[in-house]
């Protein structure tokens, strides 16, 4: 019997030496003259124990890691094949703490199936929710997401079936459904582990959209940094095509949807929509003015449905188990689960998904580990580099997206990075200042202009230059910004500069004299 080993080809992964561990793996059961294929697989989402490989036994899968090439051949030794103990033995995969606590439903498959074979995907129930949608009205399947209460996990929380219902009532002569796949915040990475480790989701959960919203046209905009990625999702797109899943006869049924990949140049403002359509279009990355909205003027004028991969990923769980299913997991008006990307000073950084409503203190603290130095945690950034930043004292607040406004802050993209209490926290507000001003499209005054003179009053408040009435200043920027400007760019800036002043004021004060001389 051929034993199947996993070894991914997620980016992270990768980053950590899995292309190596697969060439040695390779080369020693040659060697060794044993039956086994390699599965280049997604990541499972467990940074700390990258490169994870698995393999499948009478058991189940068990897994090991992190594995180094030099690892390969003492795994081997002690019966690796057959699940043999070794100290890399981490038991059934399944059984991780961390993986154990999770419900996965838009990552289910990831780390389980071949990213391109599509007769895996279907095997673990992939496309019924495609073919349950073929099988409605439009007006049905907008009911059907709107019912489940999911809503745009790229930042914003706006529900998703108004979007859908919006464009599908639209008069135009063409509709598009775009994916918003320009994953720039730091600290996030599930739009990534998506498109590499379970492309046909997205795909899926795309054309059910098409059919929503009388689309026969889709664009995945991403990001150029992110080649795995194109490369995954672009030959995905291919095999879907080629089996009937796209083209003139989704599935056989009488509605059409294409889509194809579009690469952007690393801007960070075309994570908005309105400059990514821009971008699309062959144009600079400006931020538009609304209205009007994308839904009734977007991609070349036409309705067009924006919407995070993560958000259409999430569809096809939704057609396929019901919105009752989907609606049970959450808190208050965040409904489903939001998979949570955990990164900076962690000891156990990765992707967790789960409903909401856990404390960030149980992200950080229990699932995180606390620091990878072992210091105490001072602060934690929620929601990219827009995000606001929490101390322990709002460690008790829910992973919802109202809990978290009621307290300035935002889920955005459900990035967390951790710092420990080495941490400056002038330094992290001069620094949002800052690469707003590099990020800035430059269309609107408030965003070009106050994020540049927001870094030369952190610099005079640095220096001890009147700093009370510097820090007034400030926060006098930051209010201009927040409601003076076009976009979330310039308008989210202020989160994590006003944050830093509330909530560590020690750091904006005057350094003392004796530290100063330093």
């Amino acid at each position: 019997m051929t034993v199947k080993i996993y070894i991914p080809r997620d980016a992270a992964a990768l980053a950590l030496g899995a292309e190596k561990v697969a060439t040695a793996m390779a080369e020693e059961l040659a060697r060794r003259g044993v039956d086994a294929t390699i599965v280049r697989n997604g990541s499972r989402g467990m940074h700390w124990l990258e490169p994870l490989i698995e393999v499948e036994t009478v058991d189940g899968r068990i897994a090991y890691g992190p594995v180094k090439p030099r690892d390969v051949a003492s795994l081997l030794d002690a019966g690796f094949v057959t699940g043999g103990s070794h100290p890399l033995h981490l038991g059934k995969t399944e059984e991780i703490p961390f993986l154990k606590r999770q419900v996965r439903l838009t990552f289910a498959r990831c780390g389980i199936t071949d990213p391109l074979s599509l007769e895996d995907y279907r095997a673990h129930g992939g496309l019924r929710g495609l073919e349950k949608a073929v099988s409605m009205e439009p007006a049905a399947i907008v009911a059907e997401v709107t019912e489940s209460g999911l809503r745009g996990r790229g930042g914003a929380g706006f529900p998703t079936g108004i979007k859908w219902k919006t464009v599908l009532e639209a008069q135009g002569r063409q509709k598009y459904i775009v994916c918003n796949a320009d994953e720039g915040d730091s600290g996030t990475f599930a739009d990534r582990m998506i498109m590499e480790g379970d492309p046909f989701v997205l795909i899926e959960g795309m054309a059910i959209a098409g059919i929503a919203a009388g689309a026969t046209k889709g664009y995945i905009y991403t990001r150029s940094e992110y080649p795995h990625a194109i490369a995954a999702m672009t030959e995905a797109i291919e095999i879907a095509r080629a089996a009937g899943v796209l083209g003139r006869s989704v599935l056989g049924s009488a509605n059409a949807f294409d889509m194809e990949v579009r690469t952007g140049a690393g801007a960070y403002v075309c994570g908005e929509e309105t400059s990514l359509l821009n971008s699309l279009e062959g144009k600079r990355g400006l931020v538009r003015a609304k209205p009007p909205l994308p839904a009734h003027k977007g991609l070349f004028d036409c309705p067009t449905v924006i919407n995070n991969v993560i958000s259409l990923a999430s569809v096809p769980i939704v057609l396929d188990k019901g919105a009752a299913f989907y609606r049970d997991f959450g808190m208050g008006r965040s409904r489903g689960t939001i998979p949570i990307q955990i990164a900076g000073n962690v000891r156990h950084g990765g992707l967790f998904e789960i409903g909401f409503g856990l404390t960030l203190g149980e992200i950080v603290d229990e699932i995180g580990g606390g620091t990878a130095s072992g210091r105490p945690v001072r602060a934690v950034q929620v929601g990219g580099p827009l995000g606001a930043y929490f101390p322990r004292a709002l460690f008790d607040t829910p992973f919802d997206y109202e809990a978290f406004a009621a307290r300035d802050g935002l889920i955005g993209h459900a990035g967390v990075v951790v710092f420990d209490d080495t941490v400056d926290m002038l330094k992290q507000a001069r620094f949002a200042m800052e690469f707003c001003a590099v990020e800035s499209c430059g269309k609107c005054t408030p965003c070009r202009l106050g994020s540049t003179r927001g870094v030369e009053v952190a610099d005079k408040i640095r220096a001890g230059i009147e700093p009370e009435k510097n820090r007034e200043l400030l926060a006098d920027l930051c209010n201009t910004m927040k409601f003076g400007s076009l976009c979330a760019l310039g308008g989210f800036t202020p989160y994590p500069v006003m944050s830093a002043i509330t909530h560590f004021p020690e750091d904006f004060e005057p350094a003392p004299a004796a530290e100063a001389a330093e």
